[in-house]
């Protein structure tokens, strides 16, 4: 670890006495509420691997920090979206990146701030994909009633939150399946979640359900839509753009360090310093400005998402 930044891991259990925390992990957990140490945090089931994308990038922003009283950084994961948000509310994490489903709950139930666009693999914004087989019957979302749909996971804006929107939006009734072989009501848009773009991609194409959602970037990606696959496919919905992921401040974080971190983060894609810690960072290409339009797409979703938690969940 480098010695400038002081960076500390603390992982998802975090919330456990220092003692026990220092016997684990071999360091005690730092002081709360230290303005002098700036955290960033992330959800992760796999603390460790995580740790190695963020902490170049944190040693990175740490240092241009200096001038606003910050001295050292630390990481902090969280087991799950509950988590995090408390850790924010608490003023245990300032920053998070997160992609836009997750970002408008947290704004919503943590009282953060979305401050930055983050553009990964040089794409700041996309939409999600509905696809059926090409021999299959169904032309619209109207048409998905009596049928079933693969989502990717819970917390997935592109392949649940923005899809399951618009299939309430359209008027269809959704319910949760035991299986690829449970089978929904007539009246009823039956859903499962298949974990990983490939399993949806798969369950399509063997026909152990009747469409499939992704993302437009992982529609033309090679390894999530397999290209023997890609010809029995076609296209019958697609969503609104919305940004890819945001960069997030807790309530309360002091203007002068937010104000700080945002020109740090903006200037960072045109630092060759700053090349591999944005490379690590989940592919980050640079930080942007957030547009009126992309605003106006957060507050949709916003309210997709409340509807989607209300009337599905």
């Amino acid at each position: 670890m480098s010695p400038c930044c002081g960076l500390l891991l603390v992982a998802a259990a975090a919330l456990v006495p220092a003692r026990a925390q220092q016997a684990r992990t071999g360091v005690a957990p730092p002081p709360e509420n230290d303005t002098s140490v700036l955290v960033l945090g992330r959800i992760s089931d796999d603390p460790k691997s995580h740790y190695e994308q963020l902490k170049p990038l944190l040693e990175y922003v740490v240092p241009r920090m200096a001038s606003v009283g910050i001295r050292s950084g630390r990481i902090l994961m969280a087991r799950d979206f509950q988590q995090m948000a408390s850790y924010m509310r608490r003023g245990r994490v300032d920053w998070v990146t997160e992609t836009s489903g997750n970002a408008v709950l947290l704004e919503q139930r943590a009282d953060a701030s979305s401050m930055l666009v983050t553009e990964r693999d040089g794409a700041s914004r996309y939409h999600s994909v509905f696809f059926v087989r090409t021999d299959s019957p169904i032309r619209t979302l109207k048409d998905l009633s009596g049928h079933s749909v693969a989502f990717q996971s819970p917390y997935s804006t592109s392949a649940y939150y923005l899809p399951a929107s618009m299939l309430l939006e359209s008027g269809q009734r959704m319910d949760l399946l035991l299986s690829p072989m449970d089978r929904p009501p007539v009246n009823s848009v039956g859903y499962l979640f298949a974990r990983t773009e490939l399993n949806i991609t798969t369950w399509v194409h063997k026909r152990l359900v009747d469409a499939g959602v992704l993302s437009n970037l992982d529609w033309m990606s090679p390894q999530r839509l397999p290209p023997a696959f890609a010809s029995d496919f076609r296209i019958i919905a697609e969503s609104q753009d919305v940004p890819r992921a945001l960069v997030l401040t807790r309530s309360g974080l002091d203007p002068r360090v937010e104000a700080r971190l945002r020109d740090v983060l903006m200037e960072a894609a045109s630092d060759p310093d700053a090349g591999e810690a944005m490379r690590l960072f989940l592919g980050t290409s640079r930080f942007l400005p957030i547009s009126t339009e992309d605003r106006q797409a957060l507050d949709h979703l916003a309210t997709g998402v409340a509807r989607v938690r209300r009337e599905v969940e």
